[in-house]
């Protein structure tokens, strides 16, 4: 995928806080969608934990969809970030992984994949996001059931790769990148990269 698709340079962000407000937003969401809410709170200067409690912030990232609800998980996690850290990302980028994960997945509206995001992105730790481009390609693969449990998942990736923020990053990244261009829904597998792997792609292109 990496010859394929080359380096992909994520998650785009200009602060700490910003990825993770990308995290949140982009549940349920386009990245294009994200990227106007995003715009929108920088252009009042409500991209800090302190600022994001901003009165119009259900408006301002009403392009990311479920804007009442997001807007109420952003708060939240501000006020995470505020209590326990102090709004210290370094005091939080030296916490124990797995003591910080289940921290964030204390807070409201931060599930597992949101919590895995705000710790391999934003705050540098090894921790492999999961998403729905991952359970795709790998049950097609066959490497995992097609509806396997996040944990199952998350456990192929950690238990056989070193635990790197620079491999678990950009490996997500082309699995996104793969899912999004080839491996659809409806996959295009005469063209896939991983074909010669790919028992599912091998039986549809056959048949």
């Amino acid at each position: 995928m990496l010859e394929r698709y080359g380096p992909q340079h994520w998650w785009p962000g200009d602060t700490w806080f910003e990825m993770m407000v990308g995290a949140v937003l982009t549940q349920s969401a386009s990245w294009g969608n994200v990227e106007m809410a995003i715009s929108n709170l920088k252009a009042v200067d409500a991209l800090s934990p302190q600022a994001i409690d901003e009165p119009q912030l259900a408006r301002l990232i009403y392009p990311s969809g479920y804007y009442n609800a997001k807007a109420r998980k952003l708060k939240a996690l501000a006020l995470f970030i505020g209590r326990e850290y102090n709004d210290d990302i370094e005091a939080m980028r030296q916490h124990n992984v797995e003591t910080l994960r289940e921290e964030l997945l204390g807070v409201h509206g931060i599930g597992e994949e949101t919590a895995d995001d705000i710790l391999l992105y934003a705050l540098d730790n090894p921790s492999f996001v999961i998403d729905s481009y991952t359970k795709r390609i790998f049950s097609r693969l066959r490497l995992a059931p097609e509806h396997g449990s996040y944990s199952t998942y998350r456990s192929i990736f950690t238990d056989n790769l070193t635990a790197s923020v620079e491999l678990f990053g950009e490996y997500h990244a082309l699995i996104v990148s793969h899912g999004k261009d080839v491996c659809r829904k409806r996959p295009v597998c005469e063209v896939c990269c991983l074909l010669e792997i790919c028992p599912t792609g091998i039986e549809d292109t056959s048949a």
